[in-house]
């Protein structure tokens, strides 16, 4: 076994303290709450047993080096293994659920990163601990290593889809070098080639400026620098690595400790105590950004994931204003991140992008050590809605966007529900500004003109909103502001009833034009109309900025997507 890691023992016996806590001997597995993004899972319980954080926990007590928790780990490794699919003529074919209580065939559908998370768990344990675990266990953790990274092979993942493109590179290296398998080994090399040839070749990561799953890549770099052998991948691994940081570092905003956007793909808008924690321990000292202990991580205890020297500052201060426009994507269309960063707010938007409950097209930040944050969003009963489009031009704190409707995208994921026959079944449609955690706000009426300037004083930010031009069918657009759970929204009622088919394809003009600003509270006022025009089926706004000019011109009526994408300008000057 390897001699290779460095084990903090402190480290490791705070995050074992808190895992332990929801062990459930007669399942040998962690019971937790149950929660989900909405999509895979069709479980209806209020509490589970976990695949993932199995693999989590088993190999954390593998590393206490502790004889009871090591014949615990032995359990639980047992249990999870038992859980995989082994059949290789399966469709899930080395994965696991998510959950013990909902087997592979009641998933909705199944989740074949599975075979990459829990993978990159079991060969950790292999390589660390294999000749510590009874044979029979090893022989079957061994087996089962190799199944999911046969999954995973079978599956070949292209490298757009960064976390788990990266997650398998690590899991088939280390496969393929631990149990000497040449054709694993040969894969992965190629896989790791390919995923660094497309990131050089885009500039950036294609799932970009994530904090759930950059800062995963970090992590999963970081595990490729100290576990694979081969030579001629470290240089390789070490340009990724200076990528993925340098990246998190030009987005972060000291004054509120938060990831400016735009993002990707994000669960929470506002940082986690996990993400902030990571941070902390990669900085080493040189900046604090929890004001309590840190977040239990059982993996900070084995991974010194360190942030590069030349990138530290970023975490400390903003000496003056800078914008970062950064390239995600080269290709036709391009897609193009504009971040703007003081030392009060931060305000992010991207050229093109959509409103599924992972990405925040345009989002902002300001309240300092207390943050409050802003995301834009479409809700469909409630739940952001991912057929809604949004494209934008940013300069500096001002943001000019135009929101539209495909016909063929999804409803509440990218993909996984597309909507049938451009139509929906609502009682409930609306484009929110979202002002989470915001405190007390000043009171506006309940209903006011669309189009009337609201000017929201926000703590030591401002908020100017103008809706330049708003239609949805026939239907008459309502303005509203209300509040729920420390949050305040200012939304655009497009429609609000009985439950009715809305067939997009039917409606002759749906297209939202707005302009915000995000800046100091002693930003100067009043800010110009946002100007639009119409003709023939397109609608163009201007917006005379403190900046510069902002423009563009988008289709009134929904389309499919690619119609939509063909026929807007002025956003990839």
């Amino acid at each position: 076994m390897r001699n290779c890691i460095d084990f903090d023992p402190t480290e490791l016996e705070a995050a074992l303290t808190d895992l332990d806590s929801a062990y459930n001997p007669a399942e040998r597995m962690l019971r937790h709450p149950f929660g989900s993004p909405g999509y895979h899972t069709q479980h209806a319980g209020e509490w589970v047993h976990g695949t993932r954080v199995a693999g989590e926990y088993a190999l954390a007590l593998c590393d206490s080096g502790d004889a009871d928790r090591l014949s615990r780990a032995v359990g639980i490794i047992d249990r999870l293994l038992s859980l995989q699919d082994t059949n290789p003529d399966s469709n899930t074919y080395g994965i696991w659920s998510w959950f013990l209580e909902e087997p592979l065939p009641d998933m909705a559908p199944p989740d074949w990163n599975w075979a990459d998370f829990i993978g990159t768990y079991l060969i950790q344990i292999a390589m660390d601990h294999g000749d510590r675990l009874p044979p029979d266990t090893a022989d079957r953790l061994d087996q089962g290593a190799l199944h999911a990274a046969r999954s995973i092979i079978r599956r070949d993942v292209g490298p757009a889809y960064t976390n788990i493109a990266l997650m398998g590179t690590h899991v088939t290296f280390c496969v393929g070098e631990h149990y000497r398998d040449d054709e694993v080994l040969a894969y992965a090399r190629a896989r790791l080639r390919r995923f660094v040839e497309h990131t050089r070749e885009h500039g950036a990561f294609s799932e970009y400026n994530s904090p759930t799953y950059t800062s995963l890549a970090a992590r999963i770099i970081a595990r490729m620098g100290r576990d694979i052998e081969d030579e001629a991948a470290q240089p390789l691994v070490s340009w990724l690595y200076d990528l993925v940081w340098g990246d998190i570092a030009q987005h972060f905003h000291p004054p509120t400790r938060q990831w400016s956007g735009p993002h990707s793909r994000n669960y929470s808008t506002l940082l986690g105590t996990r993400e902030l924690a990571f941070f902390q321990r990669a900085l080493g000292g040189n900046v604090r950004l929890m004001d309590g202990p840190l977040a239990p991580d059982p993996e900070a205890a084995r991974l010194k994931a360190r942030c590069p020297a030349k990138y530290v500052e970023y975490f400390q201060s903003i000496h003056e204003p800078r914008e970062v426009v950064q390239v995600y994507g080269k290709g036709a269309p391009p897609v193009v991140g504009t971040t703007y960063l003081n030392d009060t707010v931060s305000l992010a938007s991207v050229n093109r992008g959509n409103f599924w409950n992972q990405q925040r097209a345009i989002v902002g930040y300001w309240n300092g050590s207390n943050p409050s944050a802003l995301q834009v969003q479409v809700l469909h009963d409630g739940y952001d809605y991912s057929s809604a489009c949004v494209f934008t031009q940013q300069s500096g704190p001002h943001v000019l966007a135009a929101v539209v409707f495909a016909t063929d995208g999804g409803d509440t994921h990218v993909s996984l529900d597309k909507i049938k026959d451009a139509t929906i079944q609502a009682t409930d449609l609306r484009l929110r500004f979202n002002l989470i955690d915001a405190g007390d706000l000043p009171l506006l009426p309940p209903q006011q003109s669309v189009k009337q300037l609201v000017s929201m004083p926000l703590g030591d930010a401002r908020l100017d909103l103008r809706i330049a031009h708003a239609e949805f069918g026939p239907t008459e657009i309502v303005f509203e502001a209300s509040s729920a759970d420390g949050d305040s929204h200012l939304d655009l009622v497009l429609y609000q009833g009985e439950s009715a088919a809305i067939n997009f394809a039917e409606l002759e003009s749906a297209v939202i034009v707005f302009g915000l600003q995000l800046a100091p509270a002693d930003a100067p006022l009043p800010l110009p109309d946002v100007k639009v025009s119409s003709n023939e089926g397109l609608l163009a706004a201007h917006w005379e900025t403190p900046g510069g000019t902002l423009a563009l011109t988008v289709p009134k009526k929904p389309a499919p997507g690619r119609e939509i994408t063909e026929a807007v300008e002025g956003i990839d000057a």
